[in-house]
This record gives structure tokens, C-alpha cells and sequence, in this order.
């Protein structure tokens, strides 16, 4: 006899609580609460530990309410409240009023930060597994605030970046005010790093100089989204991606925009407490991050990147880089009193003046900028075309052993001197490796108390896992009699569904559900699909997968992926299943089944037109979301009828999306097998070229002729063809424009109710779609445009009631 769940919570209760009684810290704030910043004690930890909400030292007497990694050596911040208003050592307060509003308060009353959130229910604080501080409505169990609206320098896995979020780099090393490093969206669409310094504002990667399209980007999806997610995946709308050198399920990660403007990706090792760097923008040279020596300095290597001043200026300021450097002297117009000091491999970038020429001599050049009062310099380049840049302004200097430019400085005569006699100016070195990634300057007893505190940490924390394990010895009877599908895994189920956004279900609830997987609604090439009613009544579609080499943790990690895909003409994954051999996908349930039923067998729906037309639309606005717009770009593979449901206003719902992840065999062309069905398939895939999205663009443009025909690609009778097998469609389309008989191909069902024009305009599409040559076939999100043009009133209005 099986003990149920609910009693073996309801005896292990009391012991729970008393074992988790020792853990310090807090699992929630309520209303009326406070987190003083005196009480080392008062802090929040994450379910399983690994980030803490507390009062964070920023220096002398000076805190800020932050959130860092438990298991860090340096209690690396990733989240700052008030991070340019620290808050005194005492009688400072972090509290959550009875309105709902979660406030930090400094010793003198004032607030300095707060949620500006009201709620008439009860709320509390919690610090979520992933780092996420929330402020959760109890009664809705609503999420009303969130610090993953409000990042600061850093992007924690599963945290998305949004059109309304930045990440502003620190101020310097050890100093967490505003730095002038942003990473954001920018106004076409694209992610890019600038500098935004007091004087001025600007791009400095990806490379201006080249377009965006050859940085392999593009501007052309507005939803200005992206994401790291668990496995060191980094992806965004405007075709921006990466993935850790660690890529995989385990380490903790950060993405973090540093104080010399490098956006780096970080792995925890937690046996250490240290972090190794996993990533970091190819080709940005350090020296080129703008604004990084301030106006007139020098970014130079030593070995690392460091700053300089050139002869004849003195730095600003001694602790503060971004100041620059300024001139020890006043130029006139006087071209006879003027002279250059020259800085071989060395340039300014940008602030070129529109005096700019080619294929002109050096000592043109140099009479040119002389006659110029707005000229500070001129760069001359040894690369034999004669190139003369004049300068209007000498920022973002830098020097490198293989830059071909010789800058020349202007400056009073008498203070030339070789560049072999520039003096260096002691420097702080630019370094972000592990070791240089000092987040505190405690004083030592400050450190002595922190270790204190650390070792109370680790000594409650061994007393509660000891208390633990003699309790799950004294139950151990009943683990080892009991018959229970789910004993091979140890990931909690309420985890795995917080973690990925939807639910994991059990083998036996699954199989409740569907009756012992009794009414069979489909079958494909990748498994058998059921229908199921849940426990909470919700009609779902049951897929049993087969011949799923991948083990549970990949499993997880790719259905993740595929969990997170969401689009209206999409089919929504609600969850799944992995249990010993069985791994099962759950579906929303699709009330009217797939195209291939409605179109090719008796049926007695009949598709019009206008439902057609809204088929083909909807269809293709799917696979574009799929190649273009999501946050994770999947190839779909088996684009046909079969593989697009049709809902209960004729919308359709592309289904089987994501399985090419699924059973992908690893090598470097995704697949080593054709992966598709007969009729649809692509050429390339009979070529063992590389399969890209042009792949699933043919398939669709075979559905289109499918959907004008009536006839089916793959061999199937239509039921109202008296052929034996079924024609050639692009065969007998490209014919009939040939003899402009158009007519004769369409599915007699539609008994000459149709739109001549969208039907012109159709069959365009389909042909484009379905060329050989790959590179000549659209985009899916050109077919959209495309077929949208053509929609007509009645057709919108049929798709905005399928909407509403």
C-alpha cells in the first residue's frame, strides 16, 4: 500500500521546522518588518542558498541594500538598490510597509529607495533561486514587483533584457556609483555597447564601421528582447548570440557590463568561490572601449591596458581615469609658433574633421591642420593611400604595436620631444581577470567579522543537514518499498517548474490522465500523440516521444528551450515528462486537428477561402517567430499539414516545432539523418549541405500549394482526385501560370469562390518559396509581408476575432 504524500508532509512538518530553525537569515519579509543594518543577522537567502539579500559595505560607514552570490570569496553584488546613495552603518532600515511599498530608510528617516508599489492585500518579500528580489501579492500569489526590472551592472540567467532596461557599469574598480559603460537597445533595434560619458555619448561596439548586417546582426525585429538562460546561452532579437566555453547544466553564471566597459560572462567555480571567465565580445581590443583614458589619454598595453598622458599634459585626476588628461600649455592661431610632437602607433578615434582627404603628401597634411585653428592633431597612415585625419578633438586614444598610424599632436614650438621621451604617468592597471575582481575594501576586523559570520553560516547549515538526513534514514523503509516511477531523479518537481516556466509532470499522472494512454489522436515520425484530461480539468495532447538518445539533464535543458516559446500561432508546450525510459511532451489540446484531415480526407468542414488565406498567413507568421523573433531560434524541420492544428476559429497552431533539438545527433550539420517527410523536403537535404531556415521556407511554400490545391505532396489521395497519385504541385503551378490557366489547379471544394488576386499573390509566394537555390528563396518574415498586404477587410476581421 502506497502512503500518501500529504501524510508523510503532515509527520515530517515539525521536524523540518525545527531543522531549518537554524539557518540564519530569512526566507521572507512580511508587512511591518525591518532588515536593520546592524544586525549581521538580518538578511535574506534564496530557497537553496546561493544569492543573499542584505546590507552590503561600499566603504567608510556607507552600505547599500544588495544582492549577492552566497558562495562567492568576494560576495560578488549583482543587484544594487542604491547604488549612488548609500545609507548610513546605523539605524538604517530596510522595511515593507503595511501599503504594500518596500522602502530603505537612512538613519535619519529619509527614504532613499523604494519599490513604489501599492497593494490593498497582503504582500511579503522573498528572494527568489535565481537572484530575482520579489514583493509577491499572498492572496493572488501575483508577482507586483521585481528586481529583474531594475538590473544594474548585471544579467543573471533567466533574467530578461528588455527595450526598457540597461546595465550601467560601475564607476570604477571597488567603487559601485554609476559608471559611463551602458549596455542597451538602441533605436534600430540592436544591442550595443556606448560609452555615455558627461561630455558626450557613443557607440563603441559592435564596430560602427561596419554595418550592422556584416556584424551579423539585424534591425529589423522591434521586440527588443534577450536572455542568458541556465545552460550559458545568450540570445537575442537582433540575432546576437554566444555560449559560455562551459556551456552546459551547472555552473552558476553572471553576464556583467565591468567598470572598463567589457561585457563579460562568468562561471562560479563554488569548490573555490572564484570565477573564470567564460566569455567576453570578440574583437573589442580593451584600448578601443571609448572614454576609457578620458579626453587626450592613451590606452597602451603594460602588459595590460593601461593610461597615459601624452608629452606635454598632466592627468586630472589621480584616482579617476575618465577625467583624462589636459594640455601644461595654451595653443594660439599662430601657424610659426605651433609644432607637433609625434606618437608613433597611436590614433584618436573618431572626431575627424570634414577636412579629411586621401592621396595626399604628409607635409600637406601637416600644413593643412597648422592653418586650421579647430585641428588638435592630425593622424597620418603608413598604408601607402596618403591617408590625412584631421582631429577636432583628441579622445579615445590608444596604442598598439600593429596599428599603422602615426598621430601628430599639435603643441607650442620648443616642447617637441620624441616619443622615446614621454614620460609615463604612474597608472592604475585595467584588469578584470579573477584575481583583479575585488568587490569590498573591508578594514580587517570588518573581515573578521564577516568570517564569523561565514562560519556560523556553515556550522548552522551542517547542523541542519545532519538533522535532515536522520529524518530520510528513519523514513529510508519507506523509499525502498515503495513503487514509485519517479525514484531514479532527485530534482524537485516544484523547482523544475519554477526553473523552466512550466510544470514536470509524473509518469503515473500522465497516464491518469490519458486513461492508460488509451484514445490515440496522431502519430509521427518522432512518437504518438494522445488526449488527456488533467486533475484540474484541462484538455491537454499527450506525446510519448521515441527514440530519445539524450540523458535527463540535456532532456530538460532543450525542452527549456522549447518551454519558453511563445506565440499565438504556435502550439503551447505546458509541460513534460522524464521518468526512467519515458520522456513526454504535454501540449495545450487543438480542437479541430490538423490541416491534413480538413483538406485531403472527408471531412465535413470545408476550409473557404478566407480561411485558407488566414491559414497561410498565420502559418507563416509562426515559423517567422520561430526563425526570427524568439528568444531561442529553432528550426522546425517537418513544416507539413500534419504538423498544423487548427483551433476552434480556424486559426492555425504549428505544432512538433523544437523536436530537431530533441533528437539531434551532435555533429556539426545538426543532423546526420534526413529529418523530415516525403514531398516537403528541402533539396539541401538531399545535398548534405547545411540545413538553415530556408529548409522549413520550402516546406511551407509546399503547403501553400497544398492549400490551393487540395492535393496532397506527400502521396496521399485528395478525396475529391480521381488520380491514382498525387501530381507533381510545383510541376503543375509553374504550368499553369505558363498557360495563365490558374483556375485549373484550384481544389475544386472551393467551387470558384476565391480572391483572384490573393490567389496571384499565393501562388508568387509559393514559388519563391519552394527554388532550388536556397539563397534566392524569402525570409518567412518577408512572406508575412508579403501575404498581409493582400488580406482583405473581411480577412482582418476574421483574424482579429480568432484574436480577441
Amino acid at each position: 500500500m502506497e502512503i500518501p504524500l500529504f501524510y508523510i508532509i503532515l509527520v515530517l512538518a515539525p521536524f523540518l521546522a525545527c531543522a531549518l530553525a537554524g539557518l540564519p537569515g530569512l526566507s521572507t519579509l512580511s508587512p511591518g518588518n525591518s532588515l536593520a543594518v546592524e544586525n549581521e543577522d538580518d538578511y535574506l537567502v534564496s530557497p537553496n542558498g546561493t544569492f543573499t539579500g542584505g546590507f552590503y559595505k561600499v566603504g567608510t560607514n556607507a552600505y547599500c541594500f544588495s544582492i549577492w552570490f552566497t558562495n562567492s570569496a568576494d560576495k560578488t553584488v549583482v543587484w544594487m538598490a542604491n547604488r549612488d546613495r548609500p545609507v548610513n552603518g546605523k539605524q538604517s532600515r530596510l522595511t515593507l510597509h503595511d501599503s504594500g511599498n518596500l522602502v530603505l530608510l537612512d538613519a535619519d528617516g529619509s527614504i532613499v529607495w523604494s519599490s513604489n508599489t501599492v497593494s490593498s492585500a497582503a504582500v511579503e518579500v522573498r528572494l527568489l533561486e535565481t537572484g530575482n528580489l520579489v514583493l509577491i501579492n499572498r492572496e493572488k500569489n501575483v508577482v507586483i514587483w521585481e528586481s529583474f526590472d531594475f538590473p544594474t551592472d548585471t544579467l543573471l540567467a533567466s533574467q530578461r533584457f528588455t527595450r526598457n532596461t540597461t546595465l550601467v557599469s560601475m564607476r570604477s574598480r571597488g567603487t559601485y556609483l554609476l559608471g559611463f559603460y551602458n549596455l542597451k537597445f538602441d533605436d534600430n533595434n540592436v544591442l550595443d555597447l556606448l560609452y555615455n560619458g558627461p561630455l558626450l555619448s557613443s557607440v563603441y561596439w559592435p564596430n560602427s564601421v561596419s554595418t550592422i548586417f556584416y556584424n551579423g546582426r539585424t534591425p529589423y525585429n522591434s521586440s527588443r528582447i534577450a536572455v542568458l538562460n541556465e545552460i550559458g546561452s545568450f540570445k537575442s532579437s537582433d540575432n546576437f548570440r554566444f555560449n559560455a566555453s562551459d556551456y552546459g547544466v551547472g555552473p552558476k553564471r553572471r553576464l556583467t557590463l565591468d567598470y572598463d566597459g567589457i561585457l563579460r560572462l562568468y562561471s562560479l567555480d563554488e569548490s573555490t568561490g572564484s570565477w573564470k571567465l567564460s566569455w567576453r565580445p570578440g574583437g573589442l581590443d580593451s584600448c578601443l572601449v571609448q572614454g576609457l583614458c578620458g579626453v587626450n589619454g592613451i590606452c597602451t598595453y603594460n602588459p595590460l591596458p593601461t593610461c597615459t598622458c601624452p608629452t606635454g599634459f598632466k592627468r586630472n585626476n589621480p584616482s579617476d581615469w575618465s577625467k583624462g588628461c589636459s594640455p601644461l600649455f595654451n595653443l594660439t592661431c599662430d601657424p610659426a609658433e605651433l609644432d607637433f610632437v609625434e606618437l608613433h602607433k597611436t590614433d584618436y578615434y573618431g572626431f575627424d574633421l570634414n577636412t579629411y582627404q586621401a592621396g595626399i603628401a604628409l607635409e600637406t597634411c601637416r600644413e593643412k591642420c597648422l592653418n586650421d585653428c579647430k585641428c588638435k592633431g592630425f593622424g597620418y597612415a603608413l598604408d601607402g593611400k596618403g591617408q590625412c585625419f584631421p582631429k577636432g578633438a583628441l579622445r579615445n586614444g590608444y596604442r598598439n604595436p600593429s596599428n599603422r598610424m602615426i598621430m601628430h599632436i599639435k603643441v607650442p614650438k620648443g616642447m617637441v620631444k620624441s616619443i622615446e621621451e614621454t614620460e609615463a604617468v604612474t597608472t592604475n592597471v585595467l584588469d578584470c581577470s579573477t584575481g583583479q575582481l575585488v568587490l569590498e575594501n573591508n578594514s580587517p576586523d570588518d573581515r573578521k567579522t564577516n568570517k564569523n559570520g561565514y562560519m556560523k553560516y556553515l556550522i548552522a547549515f551542517a547542523a541542519s543537514v545532519a538533522g535532515i538526513e536522520m529524518i530520510c534514514t528513519g523514513l529510508g523503509w519507506w523509499y525502498v518499498f515503495r513503487n514509485h516511477a519517479d525514484n531514479e531523479e532527485s530534482v524537485d518537481a516544484g523547482y523544475i517548474a519554477l526553473a523552466l516556466g512550466f510544470k514536470r509532470f509524473t509518469y503515473s499522472e500522465l497516464k491518469r490522465a490519458t486513461k492508460n494512454f488509451k484514445k490515440e489522436i496522431g502519430k509521427g515520425g518522432f512518437g504518438t500523440v494522445y488526449k488527456g484530461v488533467l486533475d484540474d480539468d484541462r484538455v491537454v495532447a499527450v506525446k510519448r516521444l521515441e527514440g530519445v538518445l539524450q540523458g535527463h539533464a540535456q532532456f530538460w535543458a532543450e525542452v527549456s528551450v522549447i518551454g519558453k516559446i511563445n506565440h499565438r500561432n504556435l502550439v503551447k508546450l505546458w509541460g513534460f515528462c522524464a521518468e526512467n525510459e519515458h520522456k513526454i511532451l504535454v501540449y495545450e489540446y487543438v480542437e479541430n486537428g490538423s490541416l491534413d484531415k480538413i483538406l485531403f480526407f472527408d471531412s465535413p468542414k470545408v476550409l473557404g477561402w478566407d480561411q485558407r488565406y488566414n491559414i497561410a498567413v498565420g502559418t507563416a507568421k509562426g515559423l517567422a517567430y520561430l526563425h526570427e523573433e524568439c528568444l531561442e531560434w529553432v528550426l522546425h524541420c517537418d513544416v507539413k499539414p500534419q504538423n498544423i492544428l487548427i483551433d476552434s476559429h480556424f486559426e492555425p497552431k504549428v505544432a512538433d516545432f523544437g523536436m530537431s533539438m530533441l533528437f539531434k545527433d551532435g555533429n556539426d550539420r545538426g543532423f546526420s539523418k534526413v529529418r523530415g517527410t516525403r514531398g516537403y523536403l528541402a533539396p539541401e537535404w538531399m545535398m548534405n549541405l547545411k540545413i538553415d531556415a530556408k529548409a522549413d521556407v520550402y516546406s511551407y511554400g509546399i503547403v501553400l500549394l497544398e492549400l490551393l490545391t487540395g492535393k496532397s505532396a506527400s502521396g496521399l489521395e485528395s478525396a475529391t482526385s480521381l488520380d491514382t497519385e498525387c501530381s507533381d504541385l510545383v510541376e503543375l503551378t509553374t504550368e499553369s501560370i505558363r498557360e495563365e490557366e490558374l483556375e485549373k489547379i484550384i481544389d475544386p471544394k472551393l467551387k470558384d469562390k476565391y480572391n483572384k488576386e490573393q490567389l496571384k499573390r499565393m501562388v508568387e509566394v509559393a514559388l519563391l518559396c519552394v527554388k532550388d537555390d536556397r539563397s534566392t528563396r524569402p525570409a518567412m518574415s518577408k512572406v508575412v509581408e508579403l501575404l498581409m498586404e493582400m488580406m482583405s477587410e473581411n480577412q482582418m476581421k476574421i483574424l482579429k476575432r480568432s484574436t480577441d
